[in-house]
């Protein structure tokens, strides 16, 4: 029983990630370079 509604959120949340990249490109894309300044400033705080 457990894993049925394991089963089934990670379904939904699949179901819901699949629906926000699809009506949101723009957003991913900005999501990413954001994800890419951060990385850049742990990179050189790393050196």
């Amino acid at each position: 029983m457990k894993t049925s509604s394991i089963h089934r959120a990670l379904l939904l949340l699949a179901a819901s990630v699949l629906v926000v990249s699809v009506t949101s490109c723009r957003t991913f894309r900005g999501f990413g370079r954001d994800v890419q300044h951060v990385g850049g400033h742990i990179e050189r705080a790393a050196r």
